[in-house]
C-alpha cells in the first residue's frame, strides 16, 4: 500500500511540475499520455491495496476478495510495465 501510494503521489507531482513548465511543453508533450496512464494505474493500485489493508485490519468478510483485487491490479501493473 505504501509503495503504491508513493508511486502515485510521485507521478502526480511530476505531472504538476510539468504543468508549471510551459516553456518546456513541447519537450514533455510525448510523455503526457504515458504519465497520465501511470497516474491512473498506480492511484487505482493504491486505493485497492488500501481497501485490502483496511479489510485485513478490521477482519472484514470481504477481505479475501480485496486481497484478490490487489493481486489482480498488481498483475495489471506488471503486464503494463514489464519490459518486452
Amino acid at each position: 500500500m505504501g509503495s503504491a501510494t508513493a508511486l502515485a503521489v510521485g507521478l502526480l507531482l511530476t505531472w504538476v511540475t510539468i504543468l508549471f513548465l510551459p516553456a518546456q511543453e513541447a519537450r514533455f508533450a510525448p510523455e503526457h499520455a504515458a504519465l497520465l496512464k501511470a497516474i491512473a494505474v498506480f492511484t487505482l493500485f493504491a486505493l485497492i491495496s488500501a481497501g485490502s489493508f483496511y479489510g485485513e485490519l478490521r477482519e472484514r468478510r470481504w477481505r479475501l476478495a480485496a486481497h484478490a483485487a490487489t493481486l489482480a491490479i498488481f498483475a495489471v501493473a506488471v503486464l503494463l510495465y514489464w519490459p518486452r
